[in-house]
C-alpha cells in the first residue's frame, strides 16, 4: 500500500519590495499618493514594504569617486537597496522627466539594482508622470533592472484626493495597482530564484 500522505508546501517567503518616494520638493504631493499605494500593497499581501523617502535622506551633492568607502549612512542605504527583491518607484514629472534627487539616489547604487524587477507609480498634470516613467525605464535598464509594463498613473493627481488625502474616483487606479503588483511579484519571485541558483553577472 502506497503512502498517500504529502509533504506540506512551505509558505512562500514574502517578497522584500523597496518603495522609493522620489520627490523632495517642498509642499510636495508625493506623501498623499504614497499613503494610498502603501494601503494597496498591504491589501495585496505577500509583500514586505521598505519605504525609502528620498526627501529624508542626506544625499551628497557631489558623487564620491569610484572606490571611495561610503559613509555609514550611505552604506546602510545601499544595503537596503541590495536586500530588496524588487522596487516600486513613485515619481512626479518635472519638465518631462523625473526629479534630480531621484537620479542622485539611483546613481549612488549600481550592482544593487541588478537582476531585480521594478514597477512605477507616477503623478503629474495631464501627462500623469508617464514621461518621467519612460525616462526612468531607460536609466534602470542600463543598470540591469527589469521594469514591468503596467504603470499606476494619476493624471492631474490632486483631483483624485480630497484635502485630507482621502482618495476618490480611483477605482481604475486600484485595479491597475493590482495588475502592476501581479507583474512585479511574478518577476521579482522569478528573478530571486534565478539569482539564488545562478548569480547574475553584468
Amino acid at each position: 500500500m502506497s503512502d498517500t500522505t504529502s509533504t506540506p508546501t512551505p509558505p512562500a517567503v514574502p517578497l522584500r519590495i523597496a518603495f522609493i518616494i522620489g520627490s523632495s520638493r517642498e509642499g510636495r504631493f508625493a506623501p498623499v499618493v504614497a499613503d494610498w499605494f502603501t494601503t494597496q500593497a498591504a491589501e495585496y499581501g505577500g509583500i514586505e514594504l521598505d519605504t525609502i523617502d528620498v526627501a529624508g535622506l542626506q544625499l551628497p551633492t557631489v558623487h564620491p569617486d569610484w572606490g571611495t568607502p561610503p559613509t555609514p549612512e550611505l552604506a546602510a542605504l545601499a544595503a537596503r537597496v541590495a536586500d530588496a527583491d524588487g522596487y516600486v518607484i513613485l515619481t512626479p514629472e518635472y519638465n518631462h522627466s523625473f526629479p534630480a534627487s531621484l537620479k542622485t539616489f539611483i546613481d549612488l547604487h549600481h550592482t544593487e539594482w541588478e537582476a531585480k524587477a521594478v514597477g512605477f507609480v507616477s503623478y503629474g498634470g495631464v501627462g500623469g508622470g508617464l514621461r518621467a516613467v519612460e525616462q526612468l525605464r531607460l536609466v534602470l535598464t542600463e543598470l540591469h533592472c527589469a521594469s514591468v509594463r503596467e504603470i499606476v498613473s494619476f493624471h492631474n493627481g490632486w483631483d483624485h484626493f480630497d484635502e485630507g488625502g482621502k482618495a476618490y474616483e480611483v477605482d481604475g487606479a486600484i485595479g491597475t495597482a493590482k495588475v502592476m503588483l501581479d507583474q512585479l511579484t511574478w518577476w521579482a519571485r522569478a528573478l530571486r530564484t534565478a539569482r539564488a541558483s545562478h548569480p547574475y553577472k553584468s
